[in-house]
């Protein structure tokens, strides 16, 4: 497959609407590790700001050499993010620049490796290749699939934030609801009311106290309800000029 053909099939595979940013990243590193000449294996990473938000790997020791360079504070990952540009090591076994990662990259049989960065601030995704022979690797082997999947993971990342976003309001939504519902069964029970005159009596209290119905809710269900109506302990939260316990 030719360069500009994996780079347009890279973009179909991560434009598609519904894949989410984790889900995006391990399809990319799997695309690499198949169909980059002479790549072994490919880590990426989602950064939000400085920190790694979501990572994906094509192998399982993989991932350890982004850790190396994370706990270190140094290696070609973070060049590439600092915005050095494309980031490559022609041979693990003669670099200087980053002892830890040569040494844990000659570990794991990594001769050498290049990273890019792709940035839509304050976000970005690096995509690091390995490759098992020293200067088998080079940035120009993938600039285009970096140009085709940059955007799109972002965009996906972005959307994904979105729906989850959405997800834990409504989430929230159901929760709040869920607790008004018991606090204007546990009033209507110790004080002899109907469900409309609960839910006022909760809106009178939310107002008078200026807290939200869902903490007034929240109150007099800690209150023991009925049972704590039948101390009196219900009925002082709920009648005029009572306040609700600590």
């Amino acid at each position: 497959m030719s360069r500009p053909d994996l780079a347009r099939e890279a973009a179909e595979l991560l434009s598609i609407a519904n894949t989410s940013g984790p889900r995006s990243l391990n399809r990319l590193v799997v695309l690499a590790a198949r169909q980059v000449p002479a790549c072994s294996g490919a880590t990426a990473i989602l950064w939000r700001g400085t920190e790694p938000a979501v990572r994906a790997a094509s192998h399982p020791d993989l991932p350890e050499l982004d850790d190396v360079q994370l706990s270190s504070g140094r290696g070609p990952v973070l060049e590439a993010l600092s915005g050095s540009g494309p980031v490559s090591c022609p041979d693990t076994l003669a670099e200087t620049r980053w002892p830890e990662y040569a040494s844990a990259a000659l570990r794991r049989g990594v001769r050498c490796c290049v990273t890019l960065a792709y940035r839509s601030d304050p976000d970005a995704v690096t995509l690091s290749l390995v490759g098992a022979r020293p200067r088998s690797l080079g940035p120009g082997q993938l600039a285009e699939l970096l140009t085709a999947f940059g955007s799109a993971v972002m965009g996906n990342a972005a959307e994904y934030g979105d729906a989850k976003r959405t997800a834990l309001q409504l989430r929230a939504a159901a929760e709040s609801r869920a607790l008004v519902d018991q606090a204007k069964g546990m009033l209507m029970q110790a004080l002899g009311c109907s469900a409309d005159d609960a839910l006022k009596r909760l809106r009178q209290i939310s107002q008078e106290r200026n807290l939200r119905v869902t903490d007034v809710a929240r109150t007099i269900i800690g209150s023991r309800g009925a049972r704590g109506a039948r101390d009196g302990t219900a009925a002082e939260v709920v009648q005029p000029g009572g306040e609700p316990p600590g």
